[in-house]
């Protein structure tokens, strides 16, 4: 038997995926990109992808727009212009994932193209839910829906009863 604390001397200084991927045998999420990476090394000297980040949407102007805004009217405006700013961005990551979705047939189940294809469709949900979100409130602003009248029409009484005459029923 080991000792009781022989996993716990043995663990430090390893993150948890470190220790779970240790005890199922599998490799962690740094293995696999520090791997790819290197297998990779040949074919990025020939085909060099740019290095720095996608140009970063400058956030400032919006949000200093949004602080001055004082009607849904003028957020909407903030939104709306941040919604054109960044669908080119978006619009080009969702093809690229698509385009990677659909390279080869390289994967032995469907699930990781169907993630990728849903990756690509979530970056462009964005803008739609953001935008509806935006209409939902210029609606309740400009259009909203009809309030119910203040006094009810008044209901009609139900007619009075009528009772039997009284007295000994006709025979037949």
């Amino acid at each position: 038997m080991q000792h009781p604390d022989f996993e716990l001397y043995d663990n430090v200084g390893r993150t948890s995926e470190q220790i779970a991927a240790a005890h199922f045998g599998i490799a962690t999420r740094d293995d696999l990109m520090r791997w790819a990476h290197r297998d990779a090394e040949p074919f990025l000297d020939k085909h060099p992808l740019p290095s720095d980040p996608i140009a970063a949407l400058e956030t400032a102007p919006y949000l200093a727009a949004l602080v001055a805004a004082r009607t849904p009217a003028e957020v909407s405006a903030v939104t709306q212009h941040l919604l054109e700013a960044a669908e080119p961005a978006l619009n080009a990551v969702s093809d690229i994932l698509v385009a990677i979705a659909r390279w080869g047939d390289r994967n032995r189940d469907e699930t990781p193209r169907k993630m990728l294809l849903e990756a690509a469709s979530r970056s462009l949900s964005a803008l739609t839910l953001a935008d509806e979100a935006d209409l939902a409130v210029l609606r309740d602003e400009y259009d909203p829906a009809p309030r119910p009248p203040s006094k009810a029409p008044p209901i009609p009484s139900p007619a009075p009863l009528v009772s039997p005459p009284a007295g000994p029923t006709p025979r037949r």
